[in-house]
C-alpha cells in the first residue's frame, strides 16, 4: 500500500495528547502541501509546521469530548495517553489538568505515513519512532512488517485502543490489525477484561458513561450526543443513530448499512450493546 512518508519530531508541549491523537511538525513544513486530503482538505497546521495527527484505524476512549469536554473513563484514557507518550520517547511529562506545559527530551525525532486527512483538517497516519524507512516526501509502500513497527499496531498489541478501521486503509494492514486487537482480547490486555461494548452498558445518565462503562468510543460519543439532546427516552436512540447516518459495511456479511442502528441493540430495561465486534465494521471515509 504506498503511502507518503514525511520525517519530522513529536513536540506535545501545549498541546491535548490523547490515546490516538498527537502533535507531530515535519522537518519540511512544505511537505503537508503533498499529503492528498481525500475530501480536499489540506492538513491544518501552525506557522511552524505543527499539526495534529489522527492515528489511523485506532480509536482511544476519550479523555475530553465535545463542548461539555466529557470523558470516558479515565483509568483507561489517560492509559492510552500515556502509553502513547511513552512509546514515542518521552520520559517525563509535565501537564496542567490535560494540557501538556514540559516534556522529556523536549521533541522526538520520527515520521508518519499518510494518504490524507480527516473532516477536521488532521494528518490521518501511520505513526513511527527514530530513523524513517526511506525519503521524506516521497511514497513508500507500507506492509503489514512496518505497520508493525508503528504507534498504531502497538497501541492495539497493548489493547489500549479500539480498531476502527475505515475504506482507506488497505486490507492487509486491516487484517493485520484485526489479529492482532483478538490476540490483545483474548489475553486480557489492557482494557478489554472491562470491555462493555458487546455485553451491554445500562444506561441510567451521562455518568453511567463516564464513569463506568468502557465501550467503543463512538458508540460513547453518539450516546453523548443524544443525552445532551435532553430527556428523551432511550427508546428512541435508535431513531437517532438512523439519522445521524454513519456509513459503513459489516465485514463477516459484506452488508453495507446506513445508521449504526443497524448493529446497536437498545432494550427496554436501557441496556445498550454492539451486536458486532469493532474489528468487523468497515466504515466509509469522512
Amino acid at each position: 500500500m504506498p503511502m507518503l512518508l514525511i520525517k519530522g519530531f513529536y513536540d506535545v508541549k501545549g498541546s491535548q495528547p490523547d490515546g490516538d491523537t498527537v502533535a507531530f511538525t515535519p522537518d519540511d513544513p512544505a511537505e503537508w502541501d503533498l499529503v492528498g486530503g481525500g475530501l480536499g482538505r489540506a492538513v491544518e497546521h501552525s506557522a511552524t509546521g505543527r499539526a495534529k495527527l489522527r492515528l489511523d484505524a485506532i480509536d482511544a476512549l476519550e479523555t475530553h469530548y465535545g463542548a461539555n469536554r466529557v470523558h470516558q473513563p479515565l483509568q483507561f484514557a489517560h492509559a492510552a495517553r500515556d502509553e502513547l507518550l511513552s512509546w514515542i520517547g518521552f520520559t517525563a511529562v509535565q501537564r496542567e489538568g490535560e494540557n501538556v506545559i514540559a516534556t522529556t527530551p523536549d521533541t522526538v525525532p520520527g515520521f508518519v505515513l499518510t494518504r490524507g486527512t480527516d473532516v477536521h483538517g488532521r494528518c490521518i497516519a501511520l505513526a513511527g519512532r527514530g530513523a524513517s524507512p526511506g525519503d521524506s516526501g516521497r511514497e513508500i509502500d507500507v506492509d503489514p512488517a512496518l505497520l508493525r513497527t508503528t504507534l498504531n499496531h502497538h497501541m492495539v498489541t497493548a489493547g489500549l485502543t479500539y480498531p476502527t478501521f475505515y475504506r482507506s486503509l488497505f486490507t492487509s494492514l486491516r487484517a493485520e490489525l484485526a489479529t492482532t486487537a483478538e490476540a490483545a482480547r483474548t489475553a486480557g490486555r489492557g482494557l478489554w477484561p472491562s470491555d462493555v461494548t458487546l455485553s451491554g452498558v445500562k444506561v441510567t445518565g451521562l455518568s453511567s458513561l463516564t464513569d463506568d462503562a468502557v465501550l467503543l468510543p463512538k458508540l460513547f460519543r453518539r450516546l453523548v450526543d443524544y443525552l445532551n439532546l435532553g430527556t428523551l427516552p432511550l427508546t428512541c436512540f435508535p431513531a437517532f443513530l438512523a439519522g445521524v447516518g454513519d456509513r459503513f459495511s459489516i465485514l463477516s456479511t459484506g452488508e453495507r448499512c446506513v445508521g449504526l442502528h443497524r448493529v446497536v441493540e437498545t432494550t427496554n430495561g436501557g441496556t445498550v450493546r454492539m451486536t458486532h465486534s469493532p474489528e468487523d465494521l468497515l466504515f466509509e471515509d469522512s
